[in-house]
């Protein structure tokens, strides 16, 4: 194999390798709402015994001015989840529920200059907390 035939090869992979590092990334840095979300708060879910069974996490995107949500149970595991999500004040929730491995949602909603309420649900263990993050 001669030089020449040796740094085309070299160049080749260098430029596979590049590609799939740079379509690997922006995958991997986006969160469970997408790019452009940064995680704000984390509600806990207790059961009676007031052991933490799932946590609901919260995002937000300044370009969209949109809150988002997601509930994960903890330890991880397959089961009802649900999550909602709504400007205080109104009465119309954006859900996501069901039989989930992961997570429920992600579920949005946009409330610029107002506060949200956040629901999650693992089983049938459940947390709400009204009036979080206002402006």
């Amino acid at each position: 194999m001669n030089i020449r035939t040796k740094l085309a090869a070299l160049a080749g992979a260098a430029v596979v390798s590049t590609g799939l590092v740079a379509s690997a990334a922006p995958a991997s840095a986006a969160g469970p709402c997408g790019g452009g979300y940064y995680q704000i708060d984390v509600y806990n879910i207790s059961n009676l015994a007031g052991k933490t069974v799932g946590r609901t996490h919260l995002y937000y995107s300044r370009s969209t001015k949109k809150n988002c949500a997601v509930t994960y149970a903890t330890p991880a595991k397959r089961g009802y989840k649900a999550v909602k999500l709504r400007r205080s004040g109104t009465l119309k929730w954006t859900v996501d529920a069901g039989t989930f491995n992961e997570y429920a949602g992600p579920v949005y909603v946009s409330a610029p200059g107002k506060c949200i309420d956040i629901e999650g649900y693992i089983g049938g263990n459940g947390a709400t907390y009204y009036g979080r993050h206002c402006g």
